[in-house]
C-alpha cells in the first residue's frame, strides 16, 4: 500500500468539514440534542485490557451539540460520566482525561490522540470554541468506548480462526528496494506468524501460501468462505522521505467519515458491523508493535482499504515498518527481527482474545 505522507490532522476543523460537507452555516452550530448512550456504555463492565482502567459506564445524558455539520458532546460532560478528571497539559492547547489506571490525551482542533502511551488518529478533531471543548460523537462511539469499555463475545463464542493476509505476490511486487521485494517479505512473516499462532492453539489459514497475484477483493472473501475469527493483513511501507521509519496499523474508517490519510467520505460497507472490534484489534496491535520492537509509535489510523472493507470478522491492516528507511529495512530483511514482529502480532491477537473472550484459558494471558 503506498502511504501518504499528507496527514489528515494538519487541516483545521472547518477546512476539513468544508470539504466533507456539501454546505456548513454558523446556524448549525452548538445546537444542543438530546441523546441516550447506546445501551451497551450504560451497564458496568470490566477494563480488562492491560494498563485500561476498572469503572463504570455512567446513564448520564449527554447533549449532543452541532458543530460544522457534525454531532459532538461536551468533553466535561463525557469525562464526568465516564468518571474521568479532567485537566489542561498546557492551557487551551494539551488536554488530559484521567482515572486511576488510564491517561487520555487530546490535541485541540487536531485529530491526534494519545490512550496509554499509544498514538490514535480521531475520526474527527477535537474542537476548542471559545474556551470550551467538544468531542465528536462518532469518536466517542467508534474509537473511545471500544477501547474504554470493551464489549464481550457472547457465551461460547471463541476466537479459533485466524487468516494471514500476506501483502501482493506474484506480478504485484508492492513496495520494492533495489532487490527487494514487499511480496518477499510480508510471505515471510506470515509464514513465522503462522508457526507461533499453532503452538499457542489457533487455526491458521493464509490467503496465499507462495509468490502468487490474488485479486484484493479475494483476500476477505477467502477469510469470509472460511469462517476466519480475525483477519490479519500484513504489509511493509515505503515513503520518499527516507527518514520516516516506524509502525502503523490501520482498521476501517467508519461510515460518513474521512481516512486518516484523507480521500472521500467512507460509505457503508459489511466491515463496519465491527467498528468496535476493529478498533479494539487495532489498538491492541499497535502496542504490541510498539513495545515489544522498540519502533516509533505511527498511530492506530483509519482507511478504505478494499481488504478491510468486506470482512465478516474484525480486521487490521498492520504496516510493520518503512522498507525505505535505510536502518529499519535491515531489520525488516532479518530473520532475527521478523521473528521478533510475529512475536509482536501473536501477543497483539492474545491481548485481544483476553479482552473480549469469556473464560480465556491461562496460557493465553499476558
Amino acid at each position: 500500500m503506498r502511504n501518504e505522507e499528507r496527514s489528515a490532522d494538519v487541516l483545521r476543523p472547518r477546512v476539513f468539514f468544508r470539504r466533507a460537507c456539501s454546505r456548513w452555516s454558523d446556524a448549525d452550530e452548538e445546537r444542543p440534542r438530546s441523546y441516550w448512550p447506546p445501551m451497551r456504555f450504560l451497564f458496568p463492565l470490566l477494563f480488562l485490557a492491560a494498563g485500561l482502567a476498572q469503572a463504570e459506564s455512567s446513564p448520564t445524558r449527554l447533549t449532543q451539540y452541532r458543530l460544522y455539520g457534525k454531532e459532538y458532546v461536551l468533553m466535561t460532560d463525557w469525562a464526568r460520566s465516564a468518571k474521568m478528571d479532567l485537566k489542561w497539559i498546557v492551557k487551551e492547547k494539551l488536554l488530559r482525561a484521567t482515572n486511576a489506571s488510564t491517561r487520555l490525551s487530546f490535541e485541540m482542533d487536531s485529530y491526534a490522540a494519545q490512550l496509554n502511551g499509544i498514538n490514535l488518529k480521531l475520526c474527527l478533531p477535537v474542537v476548542l470554541k471559545k474556551g470550551v471543548v467538544y468531542i465528536s460523537q462518532v469518536d466517542l462511539e467508534s474509537t473511545l468506548h471500544p477501547l474504554l469499555f470493551p464489549k464481550k463475545m457472547d457465551e461460547g463464542d471463541t476466537i479459533k480462526t485466524i487468516c494471514l493476509d500476506a501483502g501482493h505476490g506474484g506480478s504485484d511486487p508492492g513496495k520494492i528496494d533495489g532487490t527487494r521485494q514487499e511480496k518477499k517479505y510480508t510471505l515471510l512473516l506470515a509464514e513465522e506468524v503462522e508457526r507461533l499462532l499453532k503452538k499457542e492453539g489457533f487455526k491458521v489459514i493464509q490467503t496465499r501460501e507462495r509468490d502468487e497475484r490474488l485479486e484484493t477483493w479475494d483476500r476477505p472473501k477467502f477469510a469470509n468462505q472460511n469462517k476466519a475469527d480475525l483477519f490479519i493483513s500484513l504489509h511493509f511501507n515505503a515513503a520518499a522521505n527516507r527518514n520516516v521509519q516506524g509502525a502503523e496499523v490501520y482498521c476501517l474508517t467508519p461510515e460518513g467519515t474521512i481516512s486518516s490519510n484523507g480521500g472521500k467520505s467512507a460509505a457503508l460497507y459489511p466491515g463496519h458491523h465491527h467498528n468496535a472490534e476493529n478498533t479494539l484489534l487495532a489498538y491492541q496491535m499497535q502496542k504490541s508493535l510498539v513495545k515489544k520492537l522498540n519502533v516509533e509509535d505511527r498511530s492506530v489510523k483509519r482507511a478504505q482499504y478494499v481488504v478491510l472493507l468486506t470482512t465478516k470478522m474484525p480486521a487490521i491492516l498492520i504496516e510493520g515498518g518503512f522498507m525505505s528507511n535505510p536502518a529499519e529495512s535491515k531489520r525488516i530483511y532479518g530473520p532475527a527481527y521478523r521473528q521478533r514482529m510475529a512475536q509482536a502480532i501473536v501477543q497483539g491477537i492474545l491481548s485481544y482474545k483476553k479482552i473480549v473472550q469469556r473464560d480465556v484459558p491461562n496460557e493465553h494471558r499476558d
